[in-house]
């Protein structure tokens, strides 16, 4: 195999305020290889955030190792990191085209060619055409589907997403499991997506990581081996069964598949 892209080794994190202290992240070590979409799965609070923002450099870790780019391919944080949350924070001024755009502005890219990147980005995931819109115009799934583009549009190297379908509908959240699929396979990306459906983070994914209630531990690390593409039957099958069984007995709800 192959060094991974991404390699966590022991990672915690402990916040500190006003002389107390909170331990969110005690134990989480993984590796990721280039390319992957990883499921970052557990209960609400259990610190998934945390991992997230320490890999986007936005928190130090106080433990353990962190590296993220290998011989292959470096890693400059500044440039090669996207990010999509629960909520798009789309600019209510801005077009949809400028808001994708944001990003690019911000590292410095020529514009001429992002412009043309962004149409790209706003066609792979369905929203040609809607480019002189704004966000208001646009239902939620729309204002996802933007926030996507725009988190590819500067092409980082890594794509973080917390929770970006748990403000939608439940139809509107399996028709955005389908077109993510798709946007990932396309695109070739390294997407680490944190949720807390076990649904989600078996459908989505070609490894699953499972967190413990906080403060995070890394319960087990797996690979999803069920084949591409993926559609919503295949939820129904026994093999898929058998994972999201597998997660549930991690986090103490029955008895492993």
């Amino acid at each position: 195999m192959t060094e991974p892209f991404i390699s966590l080794r022991n990672v915690r994190k402990t916040y500190r305020s006003k002389g107390t202290e909170f331990l969110a992240v005690s134990d989480v070590t993984m590796d990721v290889q280039e390319g992957e979409l990883v499921s970052l799965v557990g209960p609400s609070g259990c610190g998934k955030t945390t991992v997230l923002k320490i890999l986007a450099g936005l928190h130090d870790a106080d433990g353990g190792t962190i590296k993220i780019g290998n011989a292959q391919t470096s890693f400059d944080p500044a440039r090669d990191i996207g990010m999509v949350f629960q909520q798009a924070l789309l600019l209510k001024w801005r077009t949809i085209l400028d808001n994708v755009l944001l990003p690019a502005e911000i590292v410095g890219l020529p514009m001429k060619a992002a412009r043309e990147r962004a149409r790209d980005l706003l066609n792979l995931v369905g929203l040609a055409g809607y480019e002189d819109k704004y966000p208001q115009q646009l239902s939620g799934g729309m204002q996802q589907r933007t926030a996507i583009a725009r988190a590819f549009v500067h092409d980082p190297k890594l794509i973080l997403m917390d929770e970006p379908f748990g403000a939608l509908d439940a139809l509107t959240r399996e028709q955005m499991n389908l077109e993510m699929l798709r946007i990932w396979r396309e695109s070739g990306k390294t997407i680490i997506f944190v949720t807390h459906s076990i649904q989600e983070a078996v459908f989505l994914a070609s490894h699953c990581a499972v967190l413990t209630a906080g403060p995070a531990k890394m319960a087990e690390y797996f690979p999803i081996e069920l084949p591409f593409p993926r559609d919503l039957p295949i939820k129904t099958t026994d093999e898929f069964g058998a994972y999201a069984r597998r997660i549930y007995a991690r986090l103490g709800f029955g008895a492993h598949a």
